[in-house]
């Protein structure tokens, strides 16, 4: 099965942007399920139920999500409703889960969202290890051959560090949430496929999406104007990874930047 990734939708211009594209690429590469980050797809950072609506249609079979996911009060019963609107699992919260099932038939692949603790703003996050042993534990007893990892988190390190402790014991670890695409795309020793992070799908001419004249001015002279979303041309990125889902090995791993 192939089994497609888009990196953090950020922006109203980054939905289009993934309305646009996302149906290109799954016809492209004959996609079977498709991961989306959602997680900084509304006009002011985290996700309401228009967006989630938005990136279904545009063919996301999964929404991840990361440490803004809660942010609007009108997306906590779509996580509750709807099943494959994630929010990170080791994140306490009286709303949704980071987990599920997506049932192929012939085949189910279990589909994990966790939050990283280093440099992540978020005291109530638990061990996202720990938290993927139980959700993997899980995924077998619900009978999954296939089990992909979206960990949002800032570190590298932290990402690096999961990703070899999931080797062989997960399909795929992707990360999220720094929007800048790494180049380590790779399959682990174990047959893990892995990338540290996805990167971006929003404005190409800002840093993480923000308008970059905003984010200068505050790296260098203190200054606290509000984020504003960067406008012009805009970029989709993320990954691809062709996975055996008998024995639940990736066999292949192409990320892309378009």
């Amino acid at each position: 099965m192939k089994l497609l990734c888009i990196g953090d939708v950020c922006s109203p211009a980054g939905v289009d942007k993934a309305l646009e594209f996302i149906p290109k690429l799954k016809k492209q590469y004959g996609i079977d399920c498709t991961v989306v980050n959602g997680e900084n797809s509304s006009d002011f950072n985290g996700i309401t139920e228009n967006e989630v609506s938005l990136l279904v249609s545009a063919g996301a079979d999964v929404i991840t999500g990361g440490n803004h996911t809660l942010r609007h009060r009108s997306v906590h019963p779509v996580l509750d409703e709807n099943p494959f609107v994630l929010r990170p699992d080791n994140i306490q919260s009286d709303y949704g889960s980071g987990y599920c099932i997506v049932d192929k038939g012939s085949y189910k692949i279990a589909v994990i969202n966790l939050l990283g603790q280093v440099y992540i703003d978020n005291p109530k996050a638990e061990n996202p290890f720990l938290a993927a042993d139980k959700l993997i534990e899980r995924a077998r007893e619900d009978g999954a051959t296939v089990t992909v990892v979206d960990f949002h988190a800032e570190a590298t390190s932290e990402k690096r560090a999961l990703g070899f402790y999931l080797d062989g014991k997960v399909s795929a670890v992707f990360g999220t949430h720094t929007h800048i695409q790494t180049s380590d795309i790779q399959i682990l020793p174990r047959k893990t496929g892995y990338i540290t992070d996805l990167g971006m799908t929003g404005p190409a001419d800002s840093v993480l999406g923000i308008e970059k004249d905003i984010i200068i001015a505050r790296m260098r002279d203190g200054k606290t104007d509000k984020f504003r979303f960067a406008g012009g041309k805009c970029i989709i990125s993320g990954c691809v990874f062709e996975i055996d889902q008998k024995t639940g090995h990736t066999l292949y791993a192409k990320s892309f930047c378009i």
